[in-house]
């Protein structure tokens, strides 16, 4: 298990277009997690398939320095553990960090707390915006366990803790996926998918789109200009941007305002990926694994009829177990 890359509260500069994100001190490079059906079929317990490799920060750490992390290593989510003790104390999200920066519940502290001056809110200790209600599993439960409390509970990702509650792996929805990748399963992705898709105009400012993800519960979106499919923006890409160079160049007054009038067709960095609503889910799940993609648009004849994400996998294997045995 690594920490992050801070040990106690720092202060961040503003970062650079040419800074290179710090490696957290014996970390290592996180690989990719090997987690195929064979190892899964054979696995008796979920610390067979979850990622060992934890890495966590403490709850000194800077916004900014967790936002770095993230943004790293690739991570949505973030544990927060007691440096001593090794203890789980706490969980960071990409739309924790959204909400907090762009105009959700927790953006009040921002406003109220820090005056609206982002560079002051960014040194601010993880602790101001961390969730401690903490949902997580125990390093013997079965994978099949792992699988109904991910799928009850409607959580991303879960900690996997031995009996003092010191984080000792964690498994999340994209694992699942990782699992469905290239498998022919039997299951429609027409099955799995959201049929009613939230979609949001280009020019939609990144305030606005921030507000409809926190409001509605997205975590993320599909972006359309002139009827037409352009990409998908999520929480991730906004958490990114606000913790960029990009955006502290735009910053005058230290006022968050400044950077959060953007258009959302600035976020969206990739080729569209998409998948048709008859795909197999074995197959949508290797384009997502291929492309590093948390989602896929499903079209039909060239429109959008819905969309496939991470955690429509974890409902899926939760309905049909028999694919995990």
């Amino acid at each position: 298990m690594s920490k992050g890359p801070t040990t106690g509260k720092e202060v961040t500069r503003i970062p650079q277009k040419n800074d290179r994100m710090p490696v957290a001190p014996g970390s290592g490079d996180r690989g990719p997690l090997q987690f195929d059906s064979r190892h899964a079929k054979r696995a008796s317990d979920v610390v067979g398939v979850a990622s060992p490799d934890v890495v966590t920060v403490p709850p000194t750490t800077t916004i900014m320095s967790a936002i770095k992390t993230m943004t790293f290593y690739g991570f949505s989510r973030l544990p927060v553990a007691d440096p001593g003790t090794k203890r789980l104390i706490g969980f960071v999200t990409s739309v924790d960090v959204v909400d907090f920066l762009g105009g959700g519940l927790r953006h009040n502290l921002l406003r109220e707390k820090y005056g609206g001056n982002i560079f002051t809110a960014i040194n601010a200790d993880i602790t101001e915006i961390m969730s401690t209600r903490l949902t997580y599993a125990s390093d013997k439960a079965s994978l099949n366990d792992v699988l109904k409390l991910m799928y009850e509970k409607n959580v991303g990702g879960l900690p996997i803790v031995d009996e003092d509650i010191r984080i000792k792996a964690i498994i999340t929805e994209e694992d699942f996926v990782r699992f469905c990748r290239g498998l022919d399963t039997g299951l429609c992705v027409e099955t799995f998918m959201s049929p009613h898709v939230v979609t949001a105009p280009a020019q939609t400012t990144i305030e606005k789109m921030t507000r409809m993800i926190i409001q509605k519960g997205f975590r993320r979106m599909p972006v359309v200009q002139d009827g037409v499919l352009m990409g998908m923006v999520t929480a991730s890409d906004i958490m990114k941007y606000l913790g960029s160079g990009d955006a502290f160049e735009k910053v005058v007054t230290g006022d968050i305002g400044e950077v959060m009038n953007q258009p959302i067709k600035s976020l969206i960095k990739r080729s569209l990926i998409a998948t048709e609503k008859k795909a197999d889910l074995g197959q949508a799940a290797r384009k997502m694994m291929d492309n590093e993609i948390g989602s896929l648009p499903v079209m039909d004849k060239g429109s959008l009829v819905g969309i496939l994400t991470e955690r429509d996998y974890v409902r899926a294997l939760a309905e049909n177990r028999g694919i995990l045995a």
